[in-house]
């Protein structure tokens, strides 16, 4: 038998869109919505009933967060892209009954989604594109009027994005969510968060 033939399947990532969601939760199925966003990004708008495990700590903490879950599980965040890096850690330690929102909170918000609003905020992926292209700009300007050196600035920048990329990670995204504007009275952590998530009859 040859190591392609006895390689494990790639994991599926499968999907459920806002209108299903919707008519699942109108259901009262039994479905346990975690939104891998920020805080802040949370804060400004969320589904009803969803628990916030932010990426990060969902990465650190991921079989003792599928050790907690029950039913259906749908992961959201703004686009879909870290809700899907979710997805594949929990099905990598064995919870097959994980799937990521299409669309993201905005696609089921406008599909008339119960949602709860609190302080306004840009989406992340929003802070990230600002703060990239301002600094990209900013270095183009600096190196024309200031030193051309600067103009490594916008390289350094370029190479970031590309290494974001292949890696499937953001340093920049991460830095921001730092930011005060971006903080929230209380960060999720392992005990408000994940442990704040009714624990299953029984582990997967």
């Amino acid at each position: 038998m040859t190591a392609a033939q006895t390689a494990p399947a790639p994991t599926r990532i499968t999907a459920i869109d806002a209108a299903e969601l919707r008519s699942r939760i109108a259901a009262d199925e039994q479905l346990t919505i975690i939104d891998v966003r920020t805080p802040g990004e949370f804060d400004t708008v969320h589904i009803r009933g969803s628990y916030n495990v932010p990426l990060p700590l969902l990465s650190e903490h991921t079989r003792e967060l599928a050790e907690r879950l029950r039913g259906h599980v749908v992961l959201i965040c703004q686009s879909g892209n870290r809700a899907q890096q979710a997805c594949g850690r929990l099905h990598g330690v064995g919870l097959a009954e994980a799937t990521v929102l299409t669309g993201g909170i905005a696609e089921f918000e406008a599909a008339g989604g119960d949602v709860v609003h609190g302080t306004r905020r840009r989406a992340m992926d929003r802070q990230v594109r600002m703060t990239a292209g301002s600094l990209v700009l900013l270095g183009v300007l600096g190196s024309k009027l200031i030193s051309p050196k600067l103009s490594l600035l916008a390289g350094a920048i370029g190479a970031g994005l590309a290494y974001s990329a292949a890696s499937d990670s953001c340093a920049m995204a991460s830095a921001l969510s730092k930011m005060p504007w971006n903080r929230t009275a209380a960060d999720p952590t392992l005990e408000n968060s994940i442990r704040a998530i009714p624990a299953a009859p029984h582990a997967i």
